[in-house]
């Protein structure tokens, strides 16, 4: 089987979300635009994340990343996601959902392919919902339309606990993570300023 930290990777680089660093509420994980994402629901889902996993006989280090991070992720896309599409009034039935949730994907294997989406089964049915909602928009939108979309989807600010350290500006596939640590990255982007000064 192949690995799921190419996934990982996928996920991370796709719609980026536009991470704020002002202050969250108390006891939230991350605020997405109107919609709180509490430090409990990561945990609960985290956890489920985590037991579906072992159920499948999944290597958590296969990720790459922590579970935690994992699921906030896609927990903060779902959320914007539904908020996006709550504003551009898509329908979606239950017919489209169930169709979603059993899709193999490259896996084979449809709970399979929804671990490697990031996706837990305490929120699957909302991930479904989303997935189809934005590929709806998307096509409508069509090739042509499909930057204005993005831009428009942006513009809901996600502001991440600061607990979890800095936003990674550039997730790929070498560091997929969401979040890195402030220290490397404040001694990182010193030595790129220092090398910039060196060859100006």
């Amino acid at each position: 089987m192949k690995s799921i930290r190419v996934a990982v990777a996928a996920a991370a680089v796709g719609i980026a979300l536009t991470a704020c660093s002002s202050p969250v509420q108390a006891g939230a994980a991350a605020v997405v635009g109107n919609e709180r994402i509490s430090t409990s629901q990561l945990t609960t889902d985290a956890e489920a994340y985590k037991a579906a996993l072992k159920r499948n006989n999944l290597d958590e280090t296969a990720l790459g990343v922590p579970i935690t991070q994992y699921v906030l992720q896609r927990l903060a896309d779902i959320s914007a996601a539904k908020q996006f599409m709550a504003s551009r009034n898509v329908q979606v039935t239950d017919k489209e959902i169930d169709a979603k949730l059993q899709d193999p994907g490259q896996y084979q294997n449809a709970e399979i392919n929804l671990l490697a989406l990031g996706v837990a089964p305490t929120y699957a049915r909302e991930y479904a919902r989303t997935a189809v909602g934005m590929a709806k928009l998307q096509q409508a939108a069509g090739q042509a339309g499909t930057e204005q979309l993005r831009k428009e989807f942006s513009a809901i600010k996600t502001t991440f606990n600061p607990r979890f350290g800095v936003v990674n500006p550039s997730p790929s596939q070498e560091n997929p993570s969401l979040f890195i640590d402030a220290g490397r990255f404040g001694k990182a982007a010193t030595q790129q300023a220092q090398q910039q000064q060196q060859q100006g």
